[in-house]
């Protein structure tokens, strides 16, 4: 396995690109398997998700070709209709294949999936609006297995707002016959994002981006080409990574208006944040203000932010309160940060963070995808050297992240471990 090795204490300046977004093109990638044919998917990020999903979709039958960021995604060959543990086990995002494969095959069989360990996050919501469009749904030896011949239009009410259900069902309905509505949908960029693909298709689908979505089902689509939205997470790591460095960073090809709920606290906290010639200015202060949050559905805070969040208010002048309300075991990194000198004390689903003048560079180790970006974080922020371990985590999401720091003066090195 890989580590980082990172010595701290150096300001960050420069420009830097946004990847295109990984929450977006993973659903993107599986509904290639709503129709047959060649699809083209531009803006394509290396990552280990990526390679993933890459190999369920060339195991049911796909032929997949790359050429820099641009994925040619044939799926005229698709003939199966299972999607085993060894493929999906770290990935939960792998069980969007169920629906695409039940709407045009008419059966499917799914590996019940993995993932970063941050919570339950199951998947009944999912099943249950299967279910409610025709679907049987059988759980046997850790998969689920769905027949229906051809699905039907539903009401679907989700008692919280899930995004992966969204984007699940909202591609399974595409082909179900007759109309359904999803309410108290996710209102994600991803979700508009999606569906943008899938009109390109040939679906009729309205009000996505909204808490309610429209979707008219169709016999057939086609494929499409598209080029996939910046990264939204990425670019909050990297303006906090300017904060938190009191460092002067612009970023290119990034949607700000994805990011108001960060923004708006980052200004909180005395963060320059603003836009001059197409790109995205992030100006840290002298003294970080201390900010209170709570993590919420989108347009609120999102969840994916909060530990990066966490890391700046440790060196914050003042205590602030962070609310984690979407996943109940989403303060793993705490423990680590810790080793840093961070002052954080957790009463449940709360983190009272005192900030301290100067973190210390420590060895860690990350424990899931957006953990690792806030170790990371604090250790641009220590002085002296840090390591983070078992990076694996780190890939899953960020493209070639030591790499963009190092554009921007981070001293940062990837290492085998030993």
């Amino acid at each position: 396995m890989d580590k980082l090795i990172i010595h701290g204490g150096r300001r960050l300046s420069g420009e830097v690109a946004v990847s295109g977004s990984k929450n977006a093109a993973l659903p993107i990638f599986f509904a290639t398997l709503l129709a047959a044919g060649r699809h083209e998917i531009d803006n394509v990020p290396f990552l280990r998700d990526i390679n993933t999903t890459i190999k369920v979709l060339t195991s049911l039958g796909a032929c997949v070709e790359g050429d820099g960021h641009k994925v040619i995604v044939d799926t005229t060959g698709v003939d199966q209709v299972e999607a085993t543990y060894e493929l999906v086990k770290t990935m939960r995002a792998s069980v969007l294949v169920l629906g695409p494969l039940l709407a045009r095959f008419g059966r499917a069989r799914v590996s019940l999936p993995g993932g970063c360990a941050i919570g339950a996050r199951p998947i009944n919501l999912h099943l249950k609006g299967l279910e409610a469009m025709g679907a049987e749904i059988h759980l046997s030896h850790g998969y689920v297995e769905a027949t229906c011949p051809r699905l039907r239009g539903a009401r679907i009410y989700f008692d919280l707002p899930t995004v992966g259900g969204t984007e699940h069902l909202m591609m399974t309905a595409t082909l179900a016959e007759g109309v359904t509505v999803i309410e108290n949908a996710a209102r994600e960029p991803e979700i508009a994002e999606l569906a943008d693909v899938l009109i390109k298709m040939g679906a009729l689908i309205e009000g996505a981006g909204t808490d309610t979505i429209r979707i008219t089902g169709v016999k057939e689509l086609q494929p499409f080409t598209h080029s996939v939205m910046p990264d939204r997470i990425e670019a909050g790591t990297f303006m906090i990574a300017a904060a938190m460095t009191q460092g002067d960073i612009r970023l290119r090809d990034m949607r700000l208006d994805h990011l108001d709920a960060l923004v708006f606290k980052l200004q909180d906290a005395g963060v320059e944040v603003f836009t001059r010639d197409g790109l995205v200015h992030v100006r840290g202060p002298e003294t970080i203000r201390p900010v209170n949050i709570k993590t919420r559905p989108y347009p609120g805070f999102p969840t994916d932010m909060q530990a990066q969040f966490m890391a700046l208010m440790t060196i914050a002048e003042g205590t602030s309160v962070i609310g984690e309300n979407i996943f109940e075991n989403r303060f793993m990194h705490v423990s680590e940060l810790l080793r840093f000198g961070a002052d954080i004390e957790i009463s449940g689903s709360t983190a009272t963070v005192r900030g301290v003048k100067q973190l210390s560079g420590a060895p860690t180790m990350a424990t899931d995808l957006r953990a690792s970006a806030s170790l990371i974080l604090a250790a641009l922020a220590a002085d002296n050297t840090s390591e983070v371990s078992r990076i694996y985590h780190l890939d899953r999401g960020y493209e070639r992240i030591e790499e963009k720091l190092r554009l921007l003066g981070a001293d940062i090195e990837r290492v085998k471990e030993n």
